[in-house]
């Protein structure tokens, strides 16, 4: 994991800190969190915000008409790299 990623667990915890509730959901190959973003966040809350997702490996915002805004990330999970764990095209004759 590069020095710059964030995991999804800090993601959250910073957006909780920033006074937004999150939602953590773990999928198959990424994690993502979601944030309900209120009208009455101060300008300086916003920046904040996306300084935290700035460190997912994808974010954005989605909004309704209705005014609901939900500020999204993903962080990617690690992908196993041992090639020859379980590969039935490797013998293990000498």
């Amino acid at each position: 994991m590069s020095a710059l990623r964030v995991s999804a667990a800090a993601i959250a915890a910073r957006l909780h800190a920033v006074g937004l509730t999150t939602r953590v959901t773990e999928h198959a190959h990424h994690t993502s969190v979601e944030a309900e973003v209120p009208e009455s966040l101060s300008a300086d809350s916003w920046r904040e915000a996306l300084e935290v997702v700035a460190g997912a490996d994808r974010f954005g915002l989605f909004a309704t008409s209705l005014g609901d805004r939900t500020l999204w990330a993903v962080v990617r999970k690690a992908v196993s790299v041992a090639g020859d764990v379980g590969d039935p095209t490797i013998s293990d004759r000498s």
